[in-house]
């Protein structure tokens, strides 16, 4: 992506603290972002199928997911967003609590590709969140929107 890219993230996340810092973290950022928040696991489906109120959203360019949602968890909106064949190649990165051996294989299993366990020291959160934007929005090339049908 060139430097005057925008990049969309979807951070589905209902913990008002790590919804603060992943903000917090992103402002000022080398990449020019923005960042949409959805709090509950049935809304991002919503917000991703362009379903009721978010029936005009735009795609996102990068998903952080979080496992433990209210309504829908984390997993199923992850194979749900996989097995959708507009939404598959969308980058989505698991930032969560769990350091579950379990989640970790399920997850990948159902292509996510990657499984970050959020640290609980606000610091090393907003290093976590600085190392996303550095290998995902400078070093990784991500799918041209404009190229899908």
């Amino acid at each position: 992506m060139s430097s005057v890219d925008f990049i969309k993230i979807l951070l589905v996340e209902d913990n008002e603290g790590d919804i603060r810092l992943a903000r917090e973290a992103l402002t000022g950022s080398k990449v020019r972002n923005e960042l949409q928040v959805i709090k509950d696991g049935q809304e991002a489906l919503d917000y991703l199928f362009q379903n009721g109120e978010y029936e005009k959203s735009s795609r996102p360019d990068l998903i952080l997911l979080d496992l433990n949602l209210p309504k829908i968890n984390g997993k199923e909106v992850l194979k749900k967003i996989k097995a959708n064949e507009d939404l598959k190649r969308i980058p989505i990165i698991i930032l969560t609590t769990s350091s579950s051996h379990d989640d970790i294989i399920e997850t990948y299993s159902n292509y996510a590709n990657s499984f970050i366990t959020k640290p609980l020291d606000w610091e090393q959160f907003i290093n976590v969140i600085k190392s996303i934007e550095d290998f995902w929005l400078t070093i990784v090339k991500l799918p041209d929107k404009s190229l899908d049908n």
